[in-house]
């Protein structure tokens, strides 16, 4: 399979992968709406770069090993769990305060900082359990043994941006005045039943027997 052709297949797949709701779509919802627009790019950010961890062991076939052994999974799935439930614990802790008429740049005007931010959603996406399967079916799609290193990093970097892009886009749409101005009211409820998902949404992994 040529470089367009490996593109063109990865991007249909990637963007289908990006758009499922899941830990990540959550997270940068959370933060966008609880921080503002700066948090949520950053957030995202973090969570394109977590993608570097799947694809690195990917590139050096620990994906499949990774798959396969049911104590690797078990340790990542625990990992991964107990984050979600952290990350869902510090949105149920979301207090009612004076969003209702506090302007939408001094919501924002108290945010994480930046490494928190892409911290946040670099261990987001690093301890998703999922990762290691889903990158194996990906690149099974596209690797071949006779293909060149220049062309597996362009691979990888082309997913980061992919995904980048597609968390940018709910950045933008959720921070847009018209789409804020209907959370600030509400915000609060809001944070706690994001943070109520990703709790659920941890605590179905940690209860998954695969």
């Amino acid at each position: 399979m040529d470089l367009l052709q490996g593109l063109l297949l990865i991007t249909s797949i990637h963007l289908l992968a990006a758009a499922s709701p899941g830990p990540d779509f959550v997270l940068v919802s959370q933060q966008t709406l609880r921080h503002g627009r700066k948090t949520g790019l950053l957030c995202s950010l973090g969570i394109s770069l977590g993608l570097s961890v799947h694809i690195l062991y990917s590139a050096v076939g620990l994906a499949a090993l990774i798959a396969n052994s049911v104590f690797a999974l078990l340790i990542l799935k625990i990992a991964g769990g107990c984050y979600l439930v952290y990350l869902g614990i510090q949105g149920l802790k979301s207090k009612a305060g004076s969003m209702d008429d506090t302007p939408t740049e001094a919501i924002a005007a108290k945010p994480k900082t930046a490494a928190r931010s892409i911290g946040s959603g670099f261990l987001c996406n690093a301890l998703n359990p999922k990762a290691p399967v889903y990158f194996v079916s990906l690149f099974t799609l596209v690797l071949s043994a006779d293909m060149p290193l220049y062309q597996l990093a362009i691979y990888g970097v082309w997913i980061m941006l992919i995904q980048m892009a597609w968390f940018s886009a709910v950045v933008m749409m959720l921070s847009r005045p018209a789409v804020s101005a209907r959370f600030k009211r509400f915000g609060h409820w809001i944070d706690r039943i994001l943070g109520g998902a990703m709790i659920a949404l941890g605590i179905k992994l940690l209860a998954s027997r695969q």
